[in-house]
């Protein structure tokens, strides 16, 4: 039997590229439990202030309760459709709190609260599979619950957070899936299987972070990003697995197997994506849904034409999204984004009343500014490390990091209009990264270096931590002095 492997002498070696899954420590599910329990409580505290909609609310609270009368986002003055160029899973998700708990301000956040706290439980399972630390795994999801920018955005009815839930999903059942894909080579290797031809097994892994991503894109067309990233990420894992497998040409083995794969990934991500649009499907009021019936004078749809309609209503929410130019006041460009160049005023109300003779109360889209201004200092390290140590994990991290902001500056020359919050899908990466960086710091061999590691290390979780806590009053709406918000806003008329 041919095998492609190069001999006995190479098993061992293969034992310790391959490895096998870990198994969580105790250690780790306490971790998750505290810091998944601070998160949670920090959120659902006066979850329904301020009542009524709060910024883009207007549009996504009561698209998600058309979508439960309708099965469609409607326009009730007219009795027709509207048209929206978002796809539905989003307003879904929101529409299921606003069915177990009424068409009110905690009803429509309060998914929000739960898909947000279950990316940082997520967020930490990735980092301790990463890492096999459960204090780097607690210090990213700490951080991530400390940030300003995701405690906003998962009180609130806005798609963003929604997205960001289906891309740390779709990453953490990426780096299963190499787990286990790793693992069964390990098993071909160790019984002296055909490595030419290895029986793999069905990845089920890859199935589900393919599904995920997918669904991703069914709340906004920007996961596409990362469906690319983690295709290409899955193709370097398999190549990489191939070769630790002791496969002499290990490239040409592996190319066709990637290839196909690749295309069963995007098959699998459209098939995701295409069955969110289900109640669009379903309904005979969907937005363009009779499209091509209607401009071709048919009695009714052909087999073929719901997709044709879909096709045609996705071309003209590209043009939407390709033209959209109308400036607004919050608006930033990519390069801001990790400057706190331009948050976004999601609340204001000058006439509440406090301690003070003048008093107000916001909700400011403001990441934790200790937090945020550190991701570029990071992101460089990262790089560093990267090269240096040759470190998968690292280029991992990096790309899932940039896969979330980069992007964006294409559409720079069209001055198309963005925001800030655009940015948020990225953040678990930019945190991955700095916990990168600090255990980097804290695996220095030297004792002396070790303390000084320790330090930084503790000294910096604080510092985001106390400065969250000194920005949570213009991120929750709590009343305060004027010129107590005045001192909040260090980057002065930029921030207001």
């Amino acid at each position: 039997m041919t095998t492609g492997f190069r001999g006995d002498a190479a098993l061992g070696s293969a034992r310790r590229r391959l490895g096998r899954p870990g198994r969580f420590p105790r250690s780790f599910w306490l971790a998750t439990l505290l810091i998944g329990g601070i998160a949670l409580a920090l959120r659902l505290v006066n979850l329904a202030h301020p009542p009524g909609v709060m910024f883009d609310e207007v549009y996504y609270a009561n698209e998600a309760q058309d979508l439960l009368q309708h099965g469609v986002e409607w326009v009730p003055e007219s009795g027709q459709a509207e048209y929206v160029v978002h796809p539905p899973l989003g307003k879904w998700m929101i529409a299921v709190g606003e069915q177990l708990f009424g068409y009110n301000s905690f009803g429509w956040r309060i998914m929000a609260v739960l898909v947000g706290v279950a990316a940082i439980v997520l967020l930490m399972a990735a980092a301790w599979r990463l890492f096999r630390s459960t204090l780097l795994a607690a210090a990213a999801g700490l951080l991530v619950a400390l940030d300003g920018m995701h405690f906003v955005l998962s009180r609130m009815a806005l798609l963003d957070i929604f997205l960001m839930f289906w891309v740390v999903l779709a990453f953490y059942l990426l780096v299963l899936d190499r787990e286990q894909r790793r693992a069964r080579w390990l098993a071909v290797v160790e019984s002296g299987g055909d490595t030419l031809r290895p029986r793999l097994g069905i990845p089920w892994y890859r199935i589900g972070w393919a599904v995920a991503i997918g669904l991703a894109c069914g709340v906004k067309w920007s996961g596409l990003w990362y469906l690319l990233l983690f295709v290409a990420a899955a193709a370097v894992f398999d190549m990489g697995a191939c070769r630790s497998a002791g496969v002499r040409h290990w490239f040409a083995a592996s190319l066709v197997p990637v290839i196909g794969w690749g295309f069963a990934i995007l098959g699998i991500a459209l098939f995701a994506y295409i069955n969110v649009w289900w109640g669009w499907f379903l309904s005979d009021d969907g937005y363009f849904r009779h499209w091509y019936a209607a401009t071709h004078n048919l009695p009714h749809d052909r087999f073929i034409d719901p997709l044709v309609n879909l096709i045609h209503y996705h071309d003209t929410a590209y043009a939407f999204h390709t033209t959209l130019d109308k400036p607004h006041r919050y608006q930033s460009w990519p390069w801001q984004w990790l400057l706190l160049g331009r948050p976004v005023a999601i609340y204001w109300d000058p006439g509440v009343s406090c301690s003070a003779d003048r008093c107000t109360a916001e909700v400011l889209l403001l990441g934790t500014p200790v937090l945020w201004w550190s991701f570029l200092p990071a992101l460089a390290t990262l790089t560093w490390l990267a090269i240096a140590r040759r470190d998968g994990r690292a280029w991992l991290v990096l790309a899932a990091a940039l896969a979330g902001i980069v992007p964006w500056f294409q559409s720079m020359p069209e001055h198309r209009t963005m925001f800030y919050f655009y940015a948020l899908p990225a953040e678990p990466f930019l945190v991955l990264a700095v916990v990168y960086v600090l255990g980097a710091l804290l695996g220095a061999p030297h004792a002396r270096r070790r303390f000084a590691g320790s330090m930084i290390f503790g000294g910096y979780v604080l510092a985001v931590a106390l400065c969250f806590a000194y920005f949570y009053p213009i991120y929750s709406a709590t009343a305060i002095p004027y010129t107590a918000w005045l001192d909040r806003l260090w980057l002065g008329n930029r921030w207001a």
